[in-house]
């Protein structure tokens, strides 16, 4: 799938819940199904700055594309990385550098966000946009 194919899925999962107190268990859910990152990526390199509590986001190349796997100490932050894992992870570099997040905004996630995990969010972004920009780079 496309990673605009994958947004749209995340969407329409999303419009389907009709109050952010539903949206917010399902992120927790998502959170907690989330495959665990392997302890020894849990470094102060693949550690996400400007998050209120600590993330963890690996990334390795496989063939063409980028395998993404993260962790959080808190479970709401979890279910985030793991929305932005499943919508760029499997994908190659070029492509997660020329994706939007539109699809955030869409399901609202920003907004219902207190501003310092919203800003933990844009920061996830980030680092999934070196890691690929990274990975281009290498080419």
């Amino acid at each position: 799938m496309t990673i605009q194919e994958i947004q749209n899925d995340i969407v329409d999962e999303f419009s389907m819940f009709d109050d952010w107190m539903q949206r917010y268990e399902y992120i927790i859910d998502l959170g907690k199904a989330l495959p665990l990152i392997e302890e020894r990526y849990k470094t102060e390199e693949n550690i996400i700055t400007g998050c209120q509590s600590k993330v963890w986001v690996h990334a390795e190349q496989q063939g063409e594309h980028i395998v993404f796997t993260a962790d959080s100490d808190a479970i709401l932050t979890k279910g985030i990385i793991a929305i932005l894992i499943r919508a760029f992870s499997n994908q190659k570099p070029s492509t997660i550098l020329e994706a939007n997040t539109d699809f955030i905004d869409e399901i609202g996630l920003k907004e219902h966000l207190s501003p310092t995990r919203a800003n933990g969010l844009v920061s996830m972004i980030k680092k999934i946009k070196m890691y690929a920009l990274a990975f281009e780079a290498k080419k």
